[in-house]
């Protein structure tokens, strides 16, 4: 990993870095006029790093379950092909793995193989694809599935330049940004709230997929435990379906009360919403006009079985089982992301000119820079969703850490005390296109 590199080799992965991000950009624009002339239900294939997100949160700890699984070898113990193959083919129209070949990496399609090959796609195939609206431009804006792709994001054998097809929902490169914008309101097809429910703009919205550009949103993981528990996805589910729940339980579930370290109290919550959502009646609106039967409210709680069985009992097995429920998955992975920092200094918005971290902790929260960065002795900089461009020079630093950040420029860091992180666990991949310097560092 770039994180280990000393000075030999350093040009290598910048090197790479640069190619990737020069046939990333050329594959954007060759793409472009393909997705314009698409229609209402054609399938594109793309990269990630091409699709724009239509919501400003996600639901952290249910990627964290993902990529707890997705890095566990405890399916190919069972018997079974790792679940990141799965849900690639799912994702893909191919239903499900078939073959996974020795060293087989989710960004290398020809080394596994779906159950359903390309072209024999079936009607209930390509409903469990994931949708994009075709924008202003050939640009496009993913309406479903902003878990499971960043999940394929920053998995270690996934990344930016992973493909996968999407379902076209409708195509509106016709119309100009505002009314394609009022469109995509009208259609319910941009969800305009934060991770407090609070509104904002299609200005707000992230540019990328990724755990860097995202917000958490505590209700929305709260919500996807909830699944076949207290609720059940209809076949014809709504949008956003379970941010409205998620809106829903805000008034009902007060996560503060809980303790969302530890298994028993994240359960008890879980088990609180879930019984909130069955013992509602049906009729009663949720959000957004809809019912909770609209959105899949079970009328029996668990499926009518003990708590000790069904779904519930499912999600409440340990990390220690041979089969462990989503949320043990959740809390390890969890447990090896590092805490965010304690930033005395939080730069946000455009920046333009030299920047100068001399002490304490600096933090790049989706900042646009222009200049160069230089990081003095003992001071830090961590640098989140971030574009930089200019010359990032760190000499005898505590901490340096970019994630999910686009680099123009050269990188050279040096002689840190404590930590250089580039890559790991909850570190979204970085774009860096300039050499890259790394030299003694733990």
């Amino acid at each position: 990993m770039l994180a280990n590199s000393g000075t030999a080799g350093a040009a290598s992965p910048a090197t790479r870095a640069t190619a990737a991000t020069l046939t990333a950009a050329a594959s954007a624009t060759a793409a472009a006029p393909a997705a314009s002339r698409a229609k209402a239900g054609d399938l594109l294939d793309v990269t990630l790093d091409q699709l724009h997100p239509t919501q400003p949160a996600i639901g952290f700890d249910q990627i964290y379950y993902k990529l707890g699984r997705y890095t566990s070898t405890k399916d190919e113990a069972n018997g079974d092909l790792n679940k990141r193959f799965d849900d690639w083919c799912e994702t893909n129209g191919q239903e499900k793995a078939a073959s996974v070949k020795r060293g087989a990496k989710l960004s290398d399609a020809s080394s596994f193989t779906c159950s359903v090959a390309v072209g024999k796609e079936t009607a209930e195939t390509r409903a469990a694809m994931k949708t994009a609206v075709v924008g202003p431009g050939g640009v496009l804006y993913l309406t479903d599935g902003h878990h499971t792709l960043t999940s394929f994001l920053e998995t270690p054998d996934g990344g930016p330049k992973t493909r996968i097809r999407l379902r076209v929902v409708d195509n509106l490169s016709g119309l100009s940004g505002a009314a394609f914008w009022q469109t995509m309101r009208e259609k319910k097809w941009v969800w305009l709230r934060d991770e407090n429910n609070r509104p904002l703009t299609t200005d707000q919205l992230p540019s990328h997929l990724g755990l860097a550009h995202f917000h958490d949103d505590r209700y929305r993981s709260l919500v996807y435990f909830t699944r076949d528990i207290g609720y059940q996805a209809p076949s014809d589910a709504a949008e956003f379906l379970e941010f409205q729940w998620g809106t829903w339980l805000r008034e009902r579930v007060d996560l503060g009360a809980y303790d969302l370290t530890t298994p028993a109290s994240y359960l008890s919550a879980i088990r609180t919403a879930s019984e909130t959502m069955s013992a509602t009646p049906g009729d009663t609106v949720v959000a957004d006009g809809r019912t909770a039967d609209e959105l899949g409210r079970m009328k029996e709680w668990n499926n009518g079985k003990k708590a000790t069985g069904g779904e519930f009992g499912k999600l409440s097995a340990p990390i220690s089982e041979s089969k462990p429920g989503k949320l043990a998955y959740a809390l390890d992975f969890r447990s090896h992301v590092p805490a965010a920092p304690a930033c005395t200094r939080t730069v946000t918005g455009t920046h333009v000119g030299p920047l100068v971290v001399s002490s304490g902790v600096t933090c790049l929260n989706g900042t646009k820079l222009t200049g160069p960065v230089v990081v003095g002795a003992g001071a830090s900089l961590y640098a989140k969703g971030a574009e930089i461009t200019g010359p990032v020079q760190a000499v005898g630093a505590r901490t340096v850490q970019l994630c999910g950040t686009s680099l123009t420029g050269p990188l050279s860091v040096v002689g840190t005390k404590e930590r250089l992180t580039l890559s790991g666990p909850g570190c979204t991949p970085n774009t860096l296109k300039g050499p890259v310097q790394l030299v003694g560092n733990p």
